[in-house]
C-alpha cells in the first residue's frame, strides 16, 4: 500500500547554522529509502509565501496569496513510500530528519477502482 508523508514545520525552526547538516540527513534518508525499494515519489517544497490557494465560488475563480489555513506550521515536503501497513509508513516517518522539529503527517493513499 502506498502512503504520503507529509512534512509540515514552522518557518525559520531550524536555525540556519544546522541546515547543512539537517540536508545531508535529508540525503541520507531518501537513499536509504530508495536502496530499501520502499521511495515512489518525494520532494522540498518552496515556501507557503510564495503559494497560492484557488477556490471557486459561485462558478467564479478567487484565488489568494499562501497556504489557505492560518497556521504557523507549513507543508515543507513530502514522501509517497509503499509500506506494508500504517505502522511501517510510521516507522518509516520516525526517521524522517524533519519530525525532530516539526511534524510529519501519515496518510494512506486511497486508490481509484480501475475503469
Amino acid at each position: 500500500m502506498q502512503y504520503m508523508l507529509l512534512i509540515h514545520h514552522e518557518a525559520d525552526n531550524v536555525p540556519a547554522s544546522e541546515l547543512p547538516q539537517m540536508m545531508q540527513e535529508y540525503m541520507a534518508f531518501t537513499q536509504d529509502l530508495v536502496k530499501s525499494g520502499k521511495f515512489k515519489a518525494g520532494d522540498r517544497l518552496e515556501p507557503s509565501a510564495e503559494a497560492r490557494t484557488v477556490r471557486i465560488r459561485n462558478g467564479k475563480t478567487v484565488t489568494t496569496d499562501g497556504p489557505f489555513a492560518e497556521t504557523k506550521e507549513q507543508l515543507g515536503g513530502y514522501y509517497i513510500v509503499d509500506a506494508k501497513d500504517l505502522e511501517e509508513a510510521v516507522d518509516i516517518a520516525t526517521r524522517i530528519p524533519g519530525a525532530r522539529t516539526g511534524a510529519v503527517e501519515v496518510r494512506a493513499i486511497a486508490t481509484l477502482p480501475a475503469r
